[in-house]
């Protein structure tokens, strides 16, 4: 991490540099989020034994429950999740491209709601809701109000597992499915099914593999963190039936993202 260009001096090395970028130090930060992931992998072993997350193993509560006991951790965990850890997001998330017939789009669990932002600042016709814990949605303002697209959003703070707003056109689920084991996921998208009308869609990004595999996944973490997992297409299309979804259309886009679109089959009790 330095060099020594002469006896005595020490200097920076050009890895060190980059460090210099707080963007860089979101997952690398002992004291934050990215630090409670590198110590969570000392319950691997009680996870793969039980197949339960054993992160209550290390840190005294499940993981969920030490964000909401932790709000500068949770706070970590946003930004982490945010354009500051992943860049700027693809406002293109419709598996046809066809943005014609939406008008509205509720982003579930979108965090601060960078995505929302992009899309919004992209189609100047749309209006979105950003649906998430109060305190992550109460971090969202300066997102909305950066992007110009703050008279286009309404906030909500509540769990996903809770009536949704409803009738959108589209329901985002972005990184979201991969947190959860099966039940809870069939709740989640039974949720976005209710809120739907019925020509509306619920898009999944991420959490869903395609026929092939390959490339780095973040199963292992997921499970040790959360007890969930990415699943294959055909798994994830018994799960969204047993929510009242079909899957109608899943591809790879340029950005090698793999997305899914779901739309509601029926009129849930």
């Amino acid at each position: 991490m330095f060099e020594e260009p002469s006896p005595g001096r020490f200097a920076l090395n050009e890895p060190a540099r980059r460090l210099l970028d707080s963007s860089a130090r979101l997952g690398l930060d002992l004291d934050g989020f990215g630090g409670r992931m590198a110590s969570a992998w000392g319950s691997l072993l009680s996870a793969v034994r039980t197949g339960a997350p054993a992160y209550h193993e290390v840190f005294g509560r499940p993981f969920w429950e030490d964000l909401r006991a932790h709000p500068d951790l949770a706070a970590s965990f946003d930004a982490l999740m945010g354009p500051a850890g992943h860049g700027t997001p693809d406002p293109e998330v419709l598996v046809t491209g066809d943005w014609e017939s939406v008008r509205t789009v509720v982003d579930v669990g979108g965090g601060t709601g960078s995505l929302l932002a992009e899309i919004l600042r992209a189609r100047p016709k749309v209006r979105g809701t950003l649906v998430d814990l109060p305190p992550t949605v109460a971090r969202s303002a300066e997102i909305f109000q950066a992007a110009g697209v703050a008279d286009r959003v309404t906030t909500v703070g509540q769990s996903f597992f809770e009536p949704l707003p409803a009738g959108a056109d589209l329901y985002l689920l972005k990184s979201v499915l991969s947190d959860w084991p099966d039940r809870e996921l069939i709740a989640v998208l039974r949720r976005c099914a209710e809120a739907a009308h019925p020509a509306g869609r619920v898009v999944v990004l991420n959490g869903v593999m395609p026929y092939e595999s390959g490339g780095p996944s973040p199963a292992l973490l997921m499970m040790v963190l959360v007890g969930g997992r990415e699943r294959s297409l055909a798994e994830f299309r018994e799960l969204a039936r047993a929510a009242g979804l079909e899957v109608e259309a899943a591809e790879r886009q340029p950005s090698g993202r793999f997305v899914v679109a779901c739309r509601p089959t029926r009129v849930l009790q």
